[in-house]
């Protein structure tokens, strides 16, 4: 009963929210006039429309329309809807080129359309009864966004807007989107010099600038530690491979959108690749495996390319070249089940880590393109059911979501934002094997096709950098912030004290520097606080002379004096223990 009055909430606000997004358009065409309409969705907490406008609009424009949207409201239209023939739909719509493009894609003979007041619109519906129903609301941006999010196709103008019940939920809601602002991710890796997306490089394509590189590499060095205590084994394998081989993986038939065009080498076609999984087989066909070798797990931070219209490239969640915390297991059948409770156990171990507090489970199922029978199917999804179970793991199914080659558990966590990002994904593979004749020598002298299982853990490392700059706000814990420690002279007579601290901190692995700035102390110690540096050390007279230390913390305004030798054992604890503050 819960379920069905929480689905009867969400259908009647995205109901609500569609039917914003058409007085929204009313409002916009009664501005301008020459409007030329794109679509009009509802989304997640609200609705946006995409438009051809005679001009660039600006975020003074948001009250204007917001003014007119009001009107409109008030105004109480009635939404009717109305079935018309192609030929009238055309009539309709002669002098809007994007709703024909819709037109002509229609199968049905008849087209359905809506009125509010004199204002007509191409769409199925539902709606509300009437504008008035509309009752809390706020436009909050403007972007570009190409037609049908295809760069070849005009960039259009989209206004987003949410939409909510009430004014208390709405005024929740902004007040959280303003936060979400203060950590956007691309907002904090310019300010703090994480990294930049060059178009001069290429769309999609990150840039990792030094301290982007140092909490990467932090991580990086993290996760293989992690691995290897798991009987892992490192490998690397080339950005290039032969296209034939993706012809017998199936990527070609399956991925083919996603894939970049093939390089010709020496009459040979190559093409960067989407995934790492097929040089992991490569090495695994080394040489022959025993059924005693089994399981062998290889891992590796492996750099892949997938094609993504320029439209929903999105700083470093949405990128064209990423690095994904890849993994292959080849295991045999009676060895499955362990090793999908084993990774679960890894995944769980690394949210933990990196504090995210909520996440969930979602267990895929088989979409309608698939590779291998359905009786394959039935058994992967079985394994990563009892998995699950056996890790007393709460979890919902998520039905036709699997990839082409086998069904897969997905974890979702949450940021501080509460907002979901995909994380570490397992799959079961009972398809690749066969495909490119994996065995092994079973106990009874024959060959036999191991069982694969793809995993990652992180996720791809641009995407799990952003989730980890928006969760923390930008303020990394101590093991992982590119600068761990600020030294602030209050003059230049205790440079020399301070350069002595400097060279011990780094000598003990503690990033550290010295700000030896022309500048009162107050500025420096405000620099910091801006960088988002973990702790501060103000070192004057009284420090010099009793060879101490003034601690200040970034999130505290006092400050307290301490040996320098406890500080730096309380830092190089905090830091090997990856905890958020010194004890």
């Amino acid at each position: 009963m819960a379920q069905s009055k929480e689905k009867n909430k969400e259908a009647r606000l995205e109901t609500m929210r569609h039917s914003a997004s058409h007085i929204m358009a009313e409002a916009v065409l009664s501005i301008f006039p020459n409007t030329k309409f794109g679509i009009g969705p509802a989304i997640e907490d609200g609705f946006y429309y995409d438009f051809d406008l005679p001009r660039t609009l600006t975020p003074d424009d948001l009250p204007l329309i917001e003014n007119k949207m009001k009107e409109i409201i008030t105004a109480n239209l009635i939404f009717n809807r109305e079935e018309v023939t192609r030929e009238e739909a055309r009539q309709l719509f002669a002098t809007q080129p994007y709703k024909l493009e819709l037109i002509d894609e229609l199968l049905d003979d008849k087209v359905s359309i809506y009125r509010q007041g004199s204002f007509i619109d191409l769409c199925r519906g539902p709606h509300v009864s009437a504008t008035g129903e509309i009752k809390a609301f706020k436009l909050v941006s403007i972007a570009g966004a190409y037609w049908r999010g295809d760069e070849h196709h005009p960039m259009l103008q989209r206004i987003y807007g949410v939409a909510f019940d009430t004014l208390t939920i709405l005024d929740g809601h902004l007040t959280r989107l303003k936060e979400a602002a203060q950590r956007d991710h691309r907002k904090l890796g310019r300010e703090l010099d994480l990294f930049s997306i060059r178009d001069e490089f290429g769309p999609g394509l990150v840039l990792w600038h030094p301290k982007g590189a140092i909490i990467r590499r932090a991580i990086e060095d993290f996760w293989k530690d992690e691995h290897v205590k798991r009987d892992y084994e490192i490998v690397y394998t080339p950005h290039l491979a032969r296209m034939d081989l993706w012809q017998t993986s199936g990527h070609l038939d399956f991925y083919l959108g996603y894939l970049y065009s093939p390089i010709d080498v020496e009459g040979q076609k190559y093409i960067v690749k989407p995934m790492n999984c097929l040089g992991h087989i490569l090495i695994y066909q080394t040489k022959l495996r025993s059924y005693r070798d089994l399981p062998i797990r290889y891992a590796e931070l492996g750099t892949v390319y997938r094609y993504e219209r320029s439209g929903v490239l999105h700083g470093l969640s949405r990128v064209r070249g990423f690095t994904q915390d890849d993994a292959h297991i080849f295991c045999r059948l009676d060895q499955l089940e362990a090793e999908v409770i084993g990774v679960l156990d890894l995944a769980l171990f690394m949210i933990d880590v990196f504090d995210f507090k909520n996440y969930q489970l979602l267990l895929s199922t088989r979409p309608e393109k698939y590779a291998g029978t359905p009786e394959v199917w039935e058994e992967a999804t079985d394994t990563l059911r009892r998995a699950l179970e056996y890790s007393k793991l709460n979890y919902e199914i998520d039905p036709g979501e699997g990839v082409f080659y086998g069904p897969k558990i997905d974890i979702k966590f949450e940021s501080a934002l509460g907002k979901a990002w995909q994380g570490p994904t397992i799959q079961v593979d009972f398809n690749l094997p066969p495909r490119f004749n994996v065995t092994y020598i079973g106990e009874d002298g024959q060959e036999h096709t191991v069982v694969m299982v793809h995993r990652t853990v992180l996720g791809s490392m641009e995407r799990f950098l952003a989730t980890l700059i928006e969760h923390y706000g930008g303020a990394f814990p101590l093991w992982l912030a590119p600068v761990q420690v600020r030294i602030i002279p209050i003059a230049d007579r205790h440079l020399e004290y301070a350069r002595k601290l400097e060279a011990e901190l780094k000598d003990e692995g503690i990033r550290a520097e010295i700000d030896a700035r022309a500048e009162r102390m107050n500025p420096k110690i405000r620099q910091a606080q801006l960088e988002k540096i973990p702790y501060m050390l103000v070192v004057g007279d009284k420090e010099v002379a009793t060879a101490t230390i003034s601690v200040r913390q970034r999130r505290r305004e006092q400050q307290v004096i301490q040996s320098f030798a406890d500080f730096k054992s309380h830092a190089k604890a905090a830091i090997a223990g990856k905890t958020n503050e010194l004890e």
